[in-house]
């Protein structure tokens, strides 16, 4: 049935790797009741979940009814743990919020199965058919250990898999358990066992020891019994229909019911979430835009290297060499180095004086300055010092008048360059025009238009605002280890972050103080509710029980479908009560404040979809990042 050949694992612990198991080849026949057995960290469990199919090994071959199943993808394995293996863990594994019923009912989900009939049947068959609506919290562990050998007996499997089955056991449900797999070894089920009692060990027909991840002997105690080839399974279809849905839409309800408290809880930060943005839709939907356009023309997380030589010291040259080093930071996201200059621009029969900035292909994305219309040149375009100008909206305005710039051609200091863009309206800082400017590649501007060999600034993006701190302290070392400085030659440079930001929030904080007040208060109330308890469903509460899923055959969308529909209930559910009390918020503030209001159906489409979309961007992305773990480490979650 099952081969292994020269197998091996090997675990990454920190920095010291653990080899679980050693170049082990195994065949299991149909009819056996294997014990696998031998010291802990000797391997048995990481053998058991390799045939299993619950874990790959790092290399060897694994054939299934004589194939290869190294090719396999994950649905291809889900669908081997369906049709072929039943599960019994030693921590049980039951879901505490479903019948003992309804666990062991369970893998028929994924199975396209329908009925409770065989369910119950095998509730009868391990001795509680009088336990049936009990929750595992109401059985002993004798009883909560025969549930799950029910629930890996439902689908009917060719091979039971157990890991430790009596481990947490007293000595009569030992012997229990003991006396059913015997009883299903007879019947025909092929039993894998792992134990480390040398009393279970010696029930049955075949005892395989493991030390230090190697098989040091493999004896058969009894000889296997002709298996009629009729007691296979017979293999159910993969069914996928409405009837499953209705399974899903069924299990959210149980789930959410199961945790009330939770699920309100969750369902209040949505219904918060809608009413404040159809609230805030309606009262400073343009306020908020402005804002957002307004620090949207900054760049975020950047630092900038300036040359700065004062006091007697010269101004420190930046070089390539400096861009390099810097770029090697794991801190640094992206580095654009800039030259700086005056040129004078001519247009047909117009002409003005403005200035220049050689700059990366970088530049524009890393300062959010991407053209109003046209294009940013491209890295082809500054490794080729191709002529190509994006020009600022005064320079646009000036020279050009009401017609279309692009692909025109302007002169810098009498050097043809063709419009190719027209930055973004940037406004006046002070006295100087930030639109009277013009930009260039920075290889065309050193090499053919100024002269230079060295940098008049780096633009430096680091990875993360909370970071910005940490890197002005790693760059200002690099810098002074690179070019040998003393503290006095610290001089010759300096590092700023951008103050602009700050700036920017000051001016907007001093004149929508009550607004952004609202929204805060509003949209931290959403945040503490709304995203902590969803996290903690998807995450840390149903890691172990997406692991179950898999181990009894669920795919990678079973699980998607599953935390979607949970999410779908919850998010509509709150979206529909947030949208009538983000109105009756809107009409109530009209009436004691004064304020002018207007409720629109476009506004209650966005707030509800953009909070739909949050509800199910926290329920599936965590629910897929788990359902991408191979089961075993899902099922070792804790």
């Amino acid at each position: 049935m099952l081969e292994v050949k020269n197998i091996s694992k090997v675990y990454n612990t920190g920095q010291i790797k653990f080899k679980a198991l050693d170049n082990v080849s195994l065949v299991i026949e149909q009819g056996d009741f294997v014990a696998i057995m031998g010291p802990s960290g000797s391997g048995k469990s990481t053998l058991m979940h390799i045939l299993g199919f619950l874990d790959n090994p790092d290399q060897g071959e694994y054939l299934v009814a004589g194939k290869d199943t190294a090719q396999l993808a994950d649905d291809d394995y889900a669908k081997l743990r369906k049709e072929w293996i039943g599960f019994v863990f030693q921590q049980f594994f039951l879901l505490a919020k479903m019948s003992a019923l309804q666990n062991i009912a369970l893998p028929q989900i994924y199975s396209g199965v329908k009925t409770l009939k065989v369910p119950l049947e095998m509730m009868k068959a391990v001795g509680l058919q009088t336990k049936t609506k009990n929750l595992p919290s109401e059985l002993s562990g004798g009883e909560k250990q025969r549930v799950a050998i029910a629930r890996a007996l439902v689908n009917n499997p060719l091979i039971i898999m157990a890991d430790e089955p009596t481990g947490n056991l007293d000595s009569k449900s030992e012997e229990e358990i003991m006396k059913i797999f015997k009883q299903l070894n007879k019947e025909g089920k092929t039993i894998i066992m792992v134990t480390h009692e040398e009393s279970l060990g010696n029930q049955a027909n075949r005892v395989i020891r493991l030390k230090d991840g190697k098989i040091v002997s493999d004896i058969r105690n009894a000889k296997l019994e002709n298996i009629d080839e009729t007691q296979q399974q017979q293999k159910v279809k993969d069914v996928y229909n409405i009837w499953q849905f209705l399974d899903y839409i069924k299990q959210s309800y149980q789930m959410i019911f199961a945790n009330k408290v939770r699920s309100l809880l969750s369902m209040l930060g949505i219904m918060i979430g809608v009413s404040t943005v159809v609230a805030m839709l309606a009262l400073g939907a343009g306020a908020k835009a402005s804002i957002t356009e307004s620090l949207s023309s900054l760049g975020t997380n950047m630092i900038s290297v300036f040359p700065d030589g004062h006091n007697g010291v010269p101004a420190l040259h930046l070089t390539l060499g400096d861009v390099d080093a810097i770029a090697k930071l794991k801190i640094v996201k992206r580095i654009s180095p800039q030259v700086n200059g005056a040129v004078f621009l001519i247009a047909g029969n117009k002409n003005l004086s403005s200035s220049v900035q050689g700059t990366s292909s970088e530049a524009a994305n890393m300062r959010n300055n991407k053209p109003a219309f046209g294009r940013f040149y491209t890295e082809n375009e500054v490794k080729n010092r191709e002529r190509v100008v994006v020009i600022g909206k005064t320079v646009a305005e000036e020279l050009f008048g009401k017609e279309n710039p692009l692909n025109k051609t302007i002169k810098l200091n009498r050097i043809s360059f063709r419009v190719i863009g027209v930055l973004p309206a940037l406004g006046a800082q002070g006295f100087r025009d930030r639109d009277n400017t013009v930009m260039i590649p920075i290889s065309t501007a050193m090499n053919r238009l100024l002269g230079k060999d060295y940098y008049d600034m780096l633009d430096v993006e680091i990875i993360s605002p909370e970071l910005v701190s940490e890197a002005q302290d790693e760059l200002e070392n690099l810098i002074v280890k690179k070019h040998n400085l003393t503290e006095a030659q610290k001089e010759s440079f300096r590092i700023v972050n951008m103050a602009e930001i700050q700036n920017t929030f000051q001016k907007t904080a001093s004149s929508l103080s009550l607004l952004l007040g609202f929204i805060a208060s509003l949209s931290l109330l959403v945040g503490g509710i709304g995203i902590m308890n969803i996290m903690l469903v998807s995450v840390t509460e149903r890691t172990r029980e997406i692991g179950l899923r898999k181990a009894i055959g669920a795919r990678k969308k079973d699980i998607l479908w599953q935390f979607v529909t949970e999410s779908v209930i919850m998010t509509v559910t709150g979206g529909i009560l947030g949208i009538l009390f983000g109105a009756s918020i809107a009409l109530l503030l009209t009436k004691l404040a004064g304020w002018t209001v207007k409720i629109t159906l476009s506004s209650i489409i966005i707030s509800t979809s953009f909070s739909i979309g949050i509800g199910l961007i926290f329920g599936i992305w965590p629910a897929k990042k788990a359902a991408e773990l191979h089961p075993i480490e899902a099922l070792r979650y804790e």
